[in-house]
């Protein structure tokens, strides 16, 4: 009997083990089943998300080659309050725009004229003496580190590999922890090439570089219609408050020539700009798309205290730089980066009612 009883107690041991063992097991599969739809569930959406990022690109493409055929009979184009046409190439300045090609419409376009950055490719000498000098704080710049930039700047840019008074060539760069050699040509291959000059990695930092500056076209002047806030903030005789000015100024009508600039600048910080400032627009432009995942916020912070709704804009999108040369052939892809730093392009800080320039 005690045997039996052994027996009987050894097989429902062995039931109870086997029991929690097919459970685990159970489990376990069905964890991984649901891990997998969760992933295929995932793939999907990524794949329509990239999908909608693309068409929307591909449509913006569309837009620039719209906008060099000729304007249809009878189009009504935007008009000033006093009647004034407006140009429609400088809609190209970071707006959110509404496409002739439909996209999703949880997707927004933003596309950047290069128009609106400073060309570092085609700055003169002079003009970056200046640009070094007003991130370094204007008046209140130290002469020396300013001509130690600019002799660095130099070096960098010259067709030599000859060190200049207080410059830095090969000698210098080579014996940094990860060496490299100098450009020794004024075509710089990309933006963040300026990262790489010594003191320059410190000087520019925390400026969107994408969004300030531009390697592409022949334009040295900064056309304000177009420009970014980035950009504007670097130019000599422009502060936070002018720069919303402007903003505020090109939202209800163009800017046309230096007169109606000076409406907005005061004379003194006016004869420091006017040498950077032109009226051109360019064949180059940076194409912006991402999800509205926040379409409308409220930050008190950003309208004098007061609680505006506002667009949320994100840190990041996809973003391609394209050439449009004509109608008739598709642009030409110079850059892509799927993870591009957005240009801060929010309305202006001021008021309509606060506006002093009509």
């Amino acid at each position: 009997m005690a045997s039996i009883r052994k027996q009987k107690g050894s097989v429902i041991i062995i039931v109870l083990w086997t029991s929690v063992l097919l459970t685990v097991l159970v489990t376990a599969m069905a964890s991984a089943v649901r891990l997998s739809a969760i992933t295929v569930s995932n793939n999907q959406d990524a794949s329509i998300g990239r999908l909608a990022i693309q068409s929307a690109i591909n449509h913006a493409e569309m837009e620039l080659l719209l906008e060099r055929m000729p304007r249809p009979i009878g189009e009504q184009l935007e008009e000033t309050e006093e009647g004034e046409i407006r140009t429609p190439a400088f809609r190209f300045n970071g707006q959110a725009l509404e496409l002739n090609y439909p996209k999703a419409a949880n997707v927004t376009v933003r596309i950047y004229d290069h128009a609106g950055k400073v060309n570092i490719n085609r700055i003169p000498r002079r003009n970056m003496q200046l640009l070094i000098e007003k991130r370094l704080g204007g008046q209140d710049a130290d002469p020396a580190e300013v001509q130690d930039l600019l002799a660095a700047w130099t070096d960098w840019t010259d067709l030599n590999d000859l060190e200049g008074l207080n410059g830095a060539e090969s000698d210098y760069y080579e014996t940094l922890d990860q060496g490299y050699t100098p450009r020794n040509n004024p075509e710089l291959d990309t933006v963040e090439e300026l990262l790489h000059i010594r003191g320059f990695s410190e000087l520019f930092q925390g400026v969107n570089l994408q969004a300030a500056f531009t390697i592409y076209g022949n334009a040295r002047t900064v056309n304000l219609n177009l420009a970014t806030r980035e950009a504007m903030a670097l130019l000599p005789g422009l502060d936070d408050q002018l720069i919303e000015n402007i903003i505020a100024y090109r939202q209800i009508e163009d800017i046309n020539n230096r007169a109606e600039i000076a409406e907005i600048v005061p004379f003194e910080e006016l004869q420091e700009l006017s040498p950077w400032v032109g009226n051109a627009t360019s064949n180059f432009y940076s194409i912006y798309a991402y999800f509205e995942s926040q379409t409308n916020g409220r930050d008190p912070t950003l309208f004098n205290g007061q609680d505006e709704v506002i667009e949320l804009i994100p840190p990041q999108a996809f973003m391609e730089i394209v050439e449009v040369n004509g109608f008739s052939d598709l642009p030409t892809i110079l850059r892509i980066d799927p993870y591009g730093r957005v240009p801060d392009s929010l309305p202006s800080k001021i008021q309509e009612e606060d506006y002093n320039f009509r």
